[in-house]
């Protein structure tokens, strides 16, 4: 499938979304003038962006649409988290209006806008089908803190945290009809009793990393409760050197039990009193160090074996990659947070064509990570793109048949082979398989052999 906007208010706005989305692909930065070619096309995307008849909620919807035709027929599982995009830096110059607002409770600090996007992937595999629903929005300027505004004491649909709830359920809506099934995957601070009481249906599940030591209603502490179940099932994991974690192969164990947790005292009387689910507990034994791996995860799947205990631990580790998308909008990728746009509606709505783009890229990475799967060219690539990287690939390939690229060429691995190696990697592989930010420099290295192939071609027809 080709990964377009399918609907919005004209034809015209079709086309020069389509043609920015393209762009953003191919270009790979946010600079309005460094995607356009010239200066009506420049001032093409600055309407486009600007104008009202282009809402967030046109480009969501049809994010949205591309995550359905993607995904139908797939048990599917929907990932969820918050990045803030901070533009304190343009405070001088980017316009004060409902779209912006501060990012902290500090109320002379913080300058942005937040975005909590639903994230599908296949649940056998990984691979990404796109966006359910995104949701934006901005705090007041005036914005009060926690005991300013009695933040315990409201309920749920007035405080901030209802983004889990409301996106979870506009993914259920988006997606119930066409998938048999989905996973609903999110960190800390999705642990709310009222989602786990209101969330789980037929054919959807949630799957949360738990914030809270509750306390169950034997007297006993969630955490503590598993402690002395079944002989733990034990595994190695490779940690990799990030976020402050030693590099280091670990020795997991795994339990897992059904447990009763109790309401807060603050919920209506409408919610009930105790729900049962899940709890399953993968800690690293046998090292002492204070990064040492411990996921509390609460579920409301059925854990009936160690292997269905094992697959939440892995679905759960997909969070990764909801990570790195806000990577790649922001510093790490097209640093969405250093554009030039003086409206903040404009910001957002090219944060949210950016997001759209990653997809491409995600599928990049997994067409070559993962052999058995085999992702069309055109799901990422033009035909005449094809073409040129068929002619480029010569100059690219070695002399030796390690260094050859033998991948066939409705296969999109062929084509993700040729970005890598202009993004930097070897080749052989035996290497390490190229990552996000290796095909995003690769990217960008081929938009400037395509333009200047352009050039070449149209001088040697005159």
């Amino acid at each position: 499938m080709t990964r377009n906007f399918r609907e919005l208010a004209d034809k015209r706005l079709l086309k020069r979304g389509n043609k920015i989305l393209d762009d953003l692909f191919s270009k790979s930065v946010h600079s309005i003038r460094r995607l356009s070619d010239d200066e009506a096309s420049a001032k093409g995307y600055y309407r486009f962006l600007q104008n009202d008849r282009v809402s967030e909620e046109d480009l969501i919807r049809n994010m949205s649409y591309n995550c359905i035709e993607a995904c139908q027929g797939k048990y599917v599982i929907c990932i969820q988290d918050t990045t803030e995009i901070n533009l304190y830096s343009h405070k001088g110059r980017i316009k004060k209006d409902h779209f912006i607002g501060t990012t902290t409770s500090k109320k002379d600090l913080g300058l942005g806008f937040y975005i909590h996007p639903s994230v599908v992937l296949d649940a056998s595999n990984g691979t990404p089908y796109g966006f359910a629903n995104v949701k934006l929005w901005s705090r007041s300027q005036n914005f009060a803190n926690k005991h300013e505004r009695n933040y315990r004491d409201l309920p749920i649909e007035e405080k901030e945290s209802y983004k889990w709830i409301e996106v979870s359920e506009q993914t259920i809506s988006a997606l119930k009809a066409q998938v048999p099934g989905m996973l609903i995957v999110q960190d800390r601070e999705g642990d709310i009793y009222e989602q786990f009481a209101r969330i789980p249906q037929e054919g959807v599940d949630l799957l949360v990393r738990a914030r809270a030591d509750r306390s169950l209603p034997d007297g006993t502490k969630l955490f503590s409760s598993i402690d002395k179940e079944q002989i733990p099932a034990v595994y190695s994991v490779f940690i990799d050197a990030r976020n402050g974690r030693k590099k280091r192969t670990a020795k997991v164990e795994v339990r897992y039990k059904q447990v009763e947790i109790k309401s807060p005292k603050r919920i209506n009387e409408n919610t009930p009193k105790s729900l049962k689910i899940y709890f399953i507990e993968a800690r690293e034994v046998e090292y002492e160090g204070s990064d040492a791996v411990c996921w509390r995860l609460l579920t409301t799947l059925s854990i009936d074996n160690m292997e269905m205990a094992m697959n939440c631990i892995e679905w759960y580790s997909w969070r990764w990659r909801i990570e790195e998308i806000f990577k790649i909008l922001k510093k790490e990728g097209y640093d969405i947070e250093s554009s030039e746009l003086e409206y903040a509606s404009s910001v957002r709505k090219q944060s949210l064509m950016i997001m759209e783009v990653t997809i491409k890229l995600f599928l990049m990475r997994l067409a070559y990570a993962e052999p058995e799967i085999e992702i069309t060219p055109g799901s990422c690539f033009h035909p005449e793109e094809q073409q040129l990287m068929e002619e480029y690939m010569k100059d690219l390939e070695g002399s030796t048949q390690k260094q050859k690229n033998n991948y066939s060429k409705t296969d999109l691995k062929r084509y993700v082979w040729v970005i890598a190696r202009l993004g930097g990697w070897k080749g052989y592989e035996s290497n390490r398989h190229p990552g996000i930010t290796t095909l995003w420099i690769g990217l960008k290295c081929f938009k400037d052999i395509a333009k200047a192939y352009k050039i070449f071609k149209d001088v040697s027809t005159r």
